[in-house]
């Protein structure tokens, strides 16, 4: 392992443990950020272009949903120069035409989780992030091309709702998630898209439905998820290839500007 940070990174993966194999030349580093230490960061490269890889829930899957350190991993991608994210979640189908096994690409979400830091701004300069398109349009347009090359069903519109977690929802919630008209559930997707934003990141996600949620399918358990998890991972990592070497060398979204435009007073940076 590593303390010292490699030369800028352009592109960054957060996800699950065993896409760090998508690297060539993994390299393990610890990088600290003033919201206290991430998990190891994998650094390496994809058709020549530099990458990260982050294991949200550290690399061996020990951190629930809600005691991950949000914060520290995106400043942490931010400090090595990372300008685009994209992050990978699976989720429970609140929408009843969504099956396990599809792949979804949310273009809003509607946060229900209640305890986290969601904010680099507690303090001065006071903040009011533009949040109207909470995911990179051209991330996500690069995601649903690669996605759709797959033999896997897309779902290319869909608002995902994040919930505190650890435990899963009920089928109360549920029944109240789609009248809001929520397609899918999940517990990692917020503050990790807010977070980007505010330090001027594309952020864009691809999620797989691994359940049905509560009250639709049978009851649920945590070994289904990660079986179905492991049967979708390659073809996750087949759309994040794609993803990776497509991606224009500059960005022609408004992500970066946005934050500009929401501070009142002197920029913070992590």
């Amino acid at each position: 392992m590593e303390n010292k940070a490699p030369s800028r990174v352009e592109i960054a993966v957060i996800g699950g443990t065993g896409l760090e194999s998508l690297l060539k030349g993994t390299k393990q580093i610890r990088i600290g950020t003033p919201y206290g230490l991430p998990p190891l960061i994998h650094t390496g490269e994809v058709q020549g272009r530099s990458v990260a890889f982050l294991p949200r829930h550290g690399l061996d899957h020990t951190v629930p949903p809600h005691k991950v350190n949000y914060r520290g991993s995106i400043c942490a991608l931010h400090r090595l120069g990372v300008e685009r994210i994209v992050a990978t979640n699976a989720v429970g189908a609140v929408n009843l035409g969504f099956r396990p096994g599809d792949l979804v690409v949310p273009h809003d979400l509607i946060d229900f989780s209640k305890q986290r830091s969601s904010t680099f701004y507690d303090d001065a300069p006071v903040t009011h992030v533009d949040f109207s398109q909470p995911y990179c349009p051209e991330v996500r347009a690069l995601l649903i091309t690669k996605a759709k090359e797959t033999s896997l069903t897309v779902r290319d519109q869909a608002i995902y709702v994040c919930t505190e977690g650890p435990r899963f929802e009920t089928p109360a919630e549920i029944r109240m998630f789609r009248a809001l008209g929520c397609d899918v559930v999940g517990m990692t997707g917020v503050p990790e898209a807010v977070l980007a934003r505010e330090l001027g990141m594309c952020y864009a996600a691809l999620c797989f439905v691994s359940n049905m949620a509560a009250g639709i399918g049978q009851r649920i358990t945590s070994r289904e998820v990660t079986e179905l998890s492991e049967s979708v991972g390659p073809k996750i990592a087949e759309v994040l290839d794609g993803v990776i070497r497509h991606l224009p060398q500059e960005r022609s979204c408004l992500c970066s500007s946005s934050i500009e435009e929401s501070r009142v007073g002197e920029a913070k940076k992590c």
